[in-house]
C-alpha cells in the first residue's frame, strides 16, 4: 500500500514533466500535465541505462497502460526483432553515450 501511497502524493504534488527515478532499473515515472481531456496522469518510461548508468537515448519509451505494455512486451520478444536489429547494427556505425545524473529513487 505505501507504493500506491507514493504514487498518488507524486501525482498530485509533483510539477507537470517531472520524472522520478525507480528502484527498477532504467525505469522511471513521468507526471503528465491535465489536458482540455484528460486529468493529470503518471506513465511509466522505459529508457534502459548503459554501463556508466546514464539513459541510452533522450527520451524513453512511455506507457500508460497494461495494454500498451502487453503489445510492447509482444513486439520486444518476437523473433524477427533479433534479426532486424542485428541488421541494422551491421550497417550503422555505433554512437557515443550520454551523461545523466543522480535522482531521489522511488523503490518498487
Amino acid at each position: 500500500m505505501e507504493l500506491i501511497e507514493t504514487l498518488r502524493t507524486f501525482l498530485e504534488n509533483g510539477e507537470d514533466w517531472e520524472r522520478k527515478m525507480t528502484s527498477i532499473r532504467g525505469v522511471t515515472l513521468l507526471k503528465l500535465p491535465q489536458t482540455k481531456s484528460r486529468s493529470a496522469s503518471l506513465a511509466i518510461e522505459i529508457n534502459p541505462l548503459n554501463d556508466k548508468g546514464t539513459p541510452m537515448k533522450k527520451k524513453g519509451i512511455m506507457i500508460m497502460g497494461a495494454g500498451e505494455l502487453d503489445a510492447f512486451r509482444e513486439i520486444f520478444n518476437n523473433e524477427k526483432m533479433d534479426i532486424l536489429i542485428t541488421s541494422i547494427e551491421a550497417i550503422t556505425p555505433s554512437r557515443k553515450a550520454a551523461k545523466g545524473g543522480k535522482e531521489d529513487i522511488l523503490q518498487v
